[in-house]
C-alpha cells in the first residue's frame, strides 16, 4: 500500500483521500525512453561504423525529429558512404602498385595507412564535435546532409 508524502495517510492510486495530493511518480510528458541528450544522441549518430549508427539514428522515434540529430546521422552516412569508395578506389589502386618490386608494396602500405589514420582522425573530430553540440559541417559532405535533414 502506498502513503502519501504529504499528510501520511495510506493512499491509493492517484491522489490522497484524505489531503487529495497525489500519490506515485508525476507523469513525464514526451519523456525520451533511452534518457539520451540531443549531444550525446549526436555523437553516437558516428560510433560503431558510420552507416549503422546513423541510420539507426534515423529510424528510432525520439530522434528522427530532431533536426540536429538528423543532420549528424545523414552526414555519418555519406561519410560512411565515402569512406567505403575511398577504401575501394585505394585497394584497387594497392593491387596495382604491389608488381613493383620495393616501391609499390611500400606506396601501398602508406596509401593505405595515410586512408585509415585519415578517417580514424576524422571520426573522432566528428564525435568531439557533435558532442561539444558544434554544427561542424564536412565539404561535400555537410551540405548534402543539411539538404537531407531539412526534408
Amino acid at each position: 500500500m502506498a502513503f502519501c508524502s504529504n499528510c501520511g495517510a495510506e493512499a491509493g492510486t492517484g491522489f490522497c483521500a484524505q489531503c487529495g495530493t497525489r500519490v506515485g511518480p508525476p507523469p513525464v510528458p514526451d519523456a525520451d525512453p533511452l534518457g539520451l541528450a540531443e549531444n550525446v544522441a549526436s555523437a553516437l549518430c558516428y560510433s560503431m561504423f558510420f552507416l549503422l549508427s546513423g541510420v539507426l539514428f534515423l529510424v528510432l522515434a525520439p530522434y528522427n525529429r530532431n533536426r540536429e540529430i538528423r543532420f549528424h546521422a545523414f552526414q555519418a552516412v555519406f561519410t560512411g558512404i565515402a569512406w567505403i569508395a575511398l577504401w575501394a578506389a585505394a585497394s584497387t589502386l594497392s593491387v596495382m602498385l604491389l608488381p613493383i618490386p620495393f616501391l609499390g608494396p611500400a606506396i601501398s602500405m602508406l596509401l593505405q595507412l595515410g586512408i585509415g589514420l585519415g578517417f580514424l582522425f576524422l571520426w573522432l573530430m566528428l564525435m568531439y564535435k557533435a558532442y561539444n553540440r558544434e554544427h561542424w559541417v564536412l565539404p561535400v559532405i555537410g551540405p548534402l546532409a543539411e539538404k537531407q535533414a531539412k526534408a
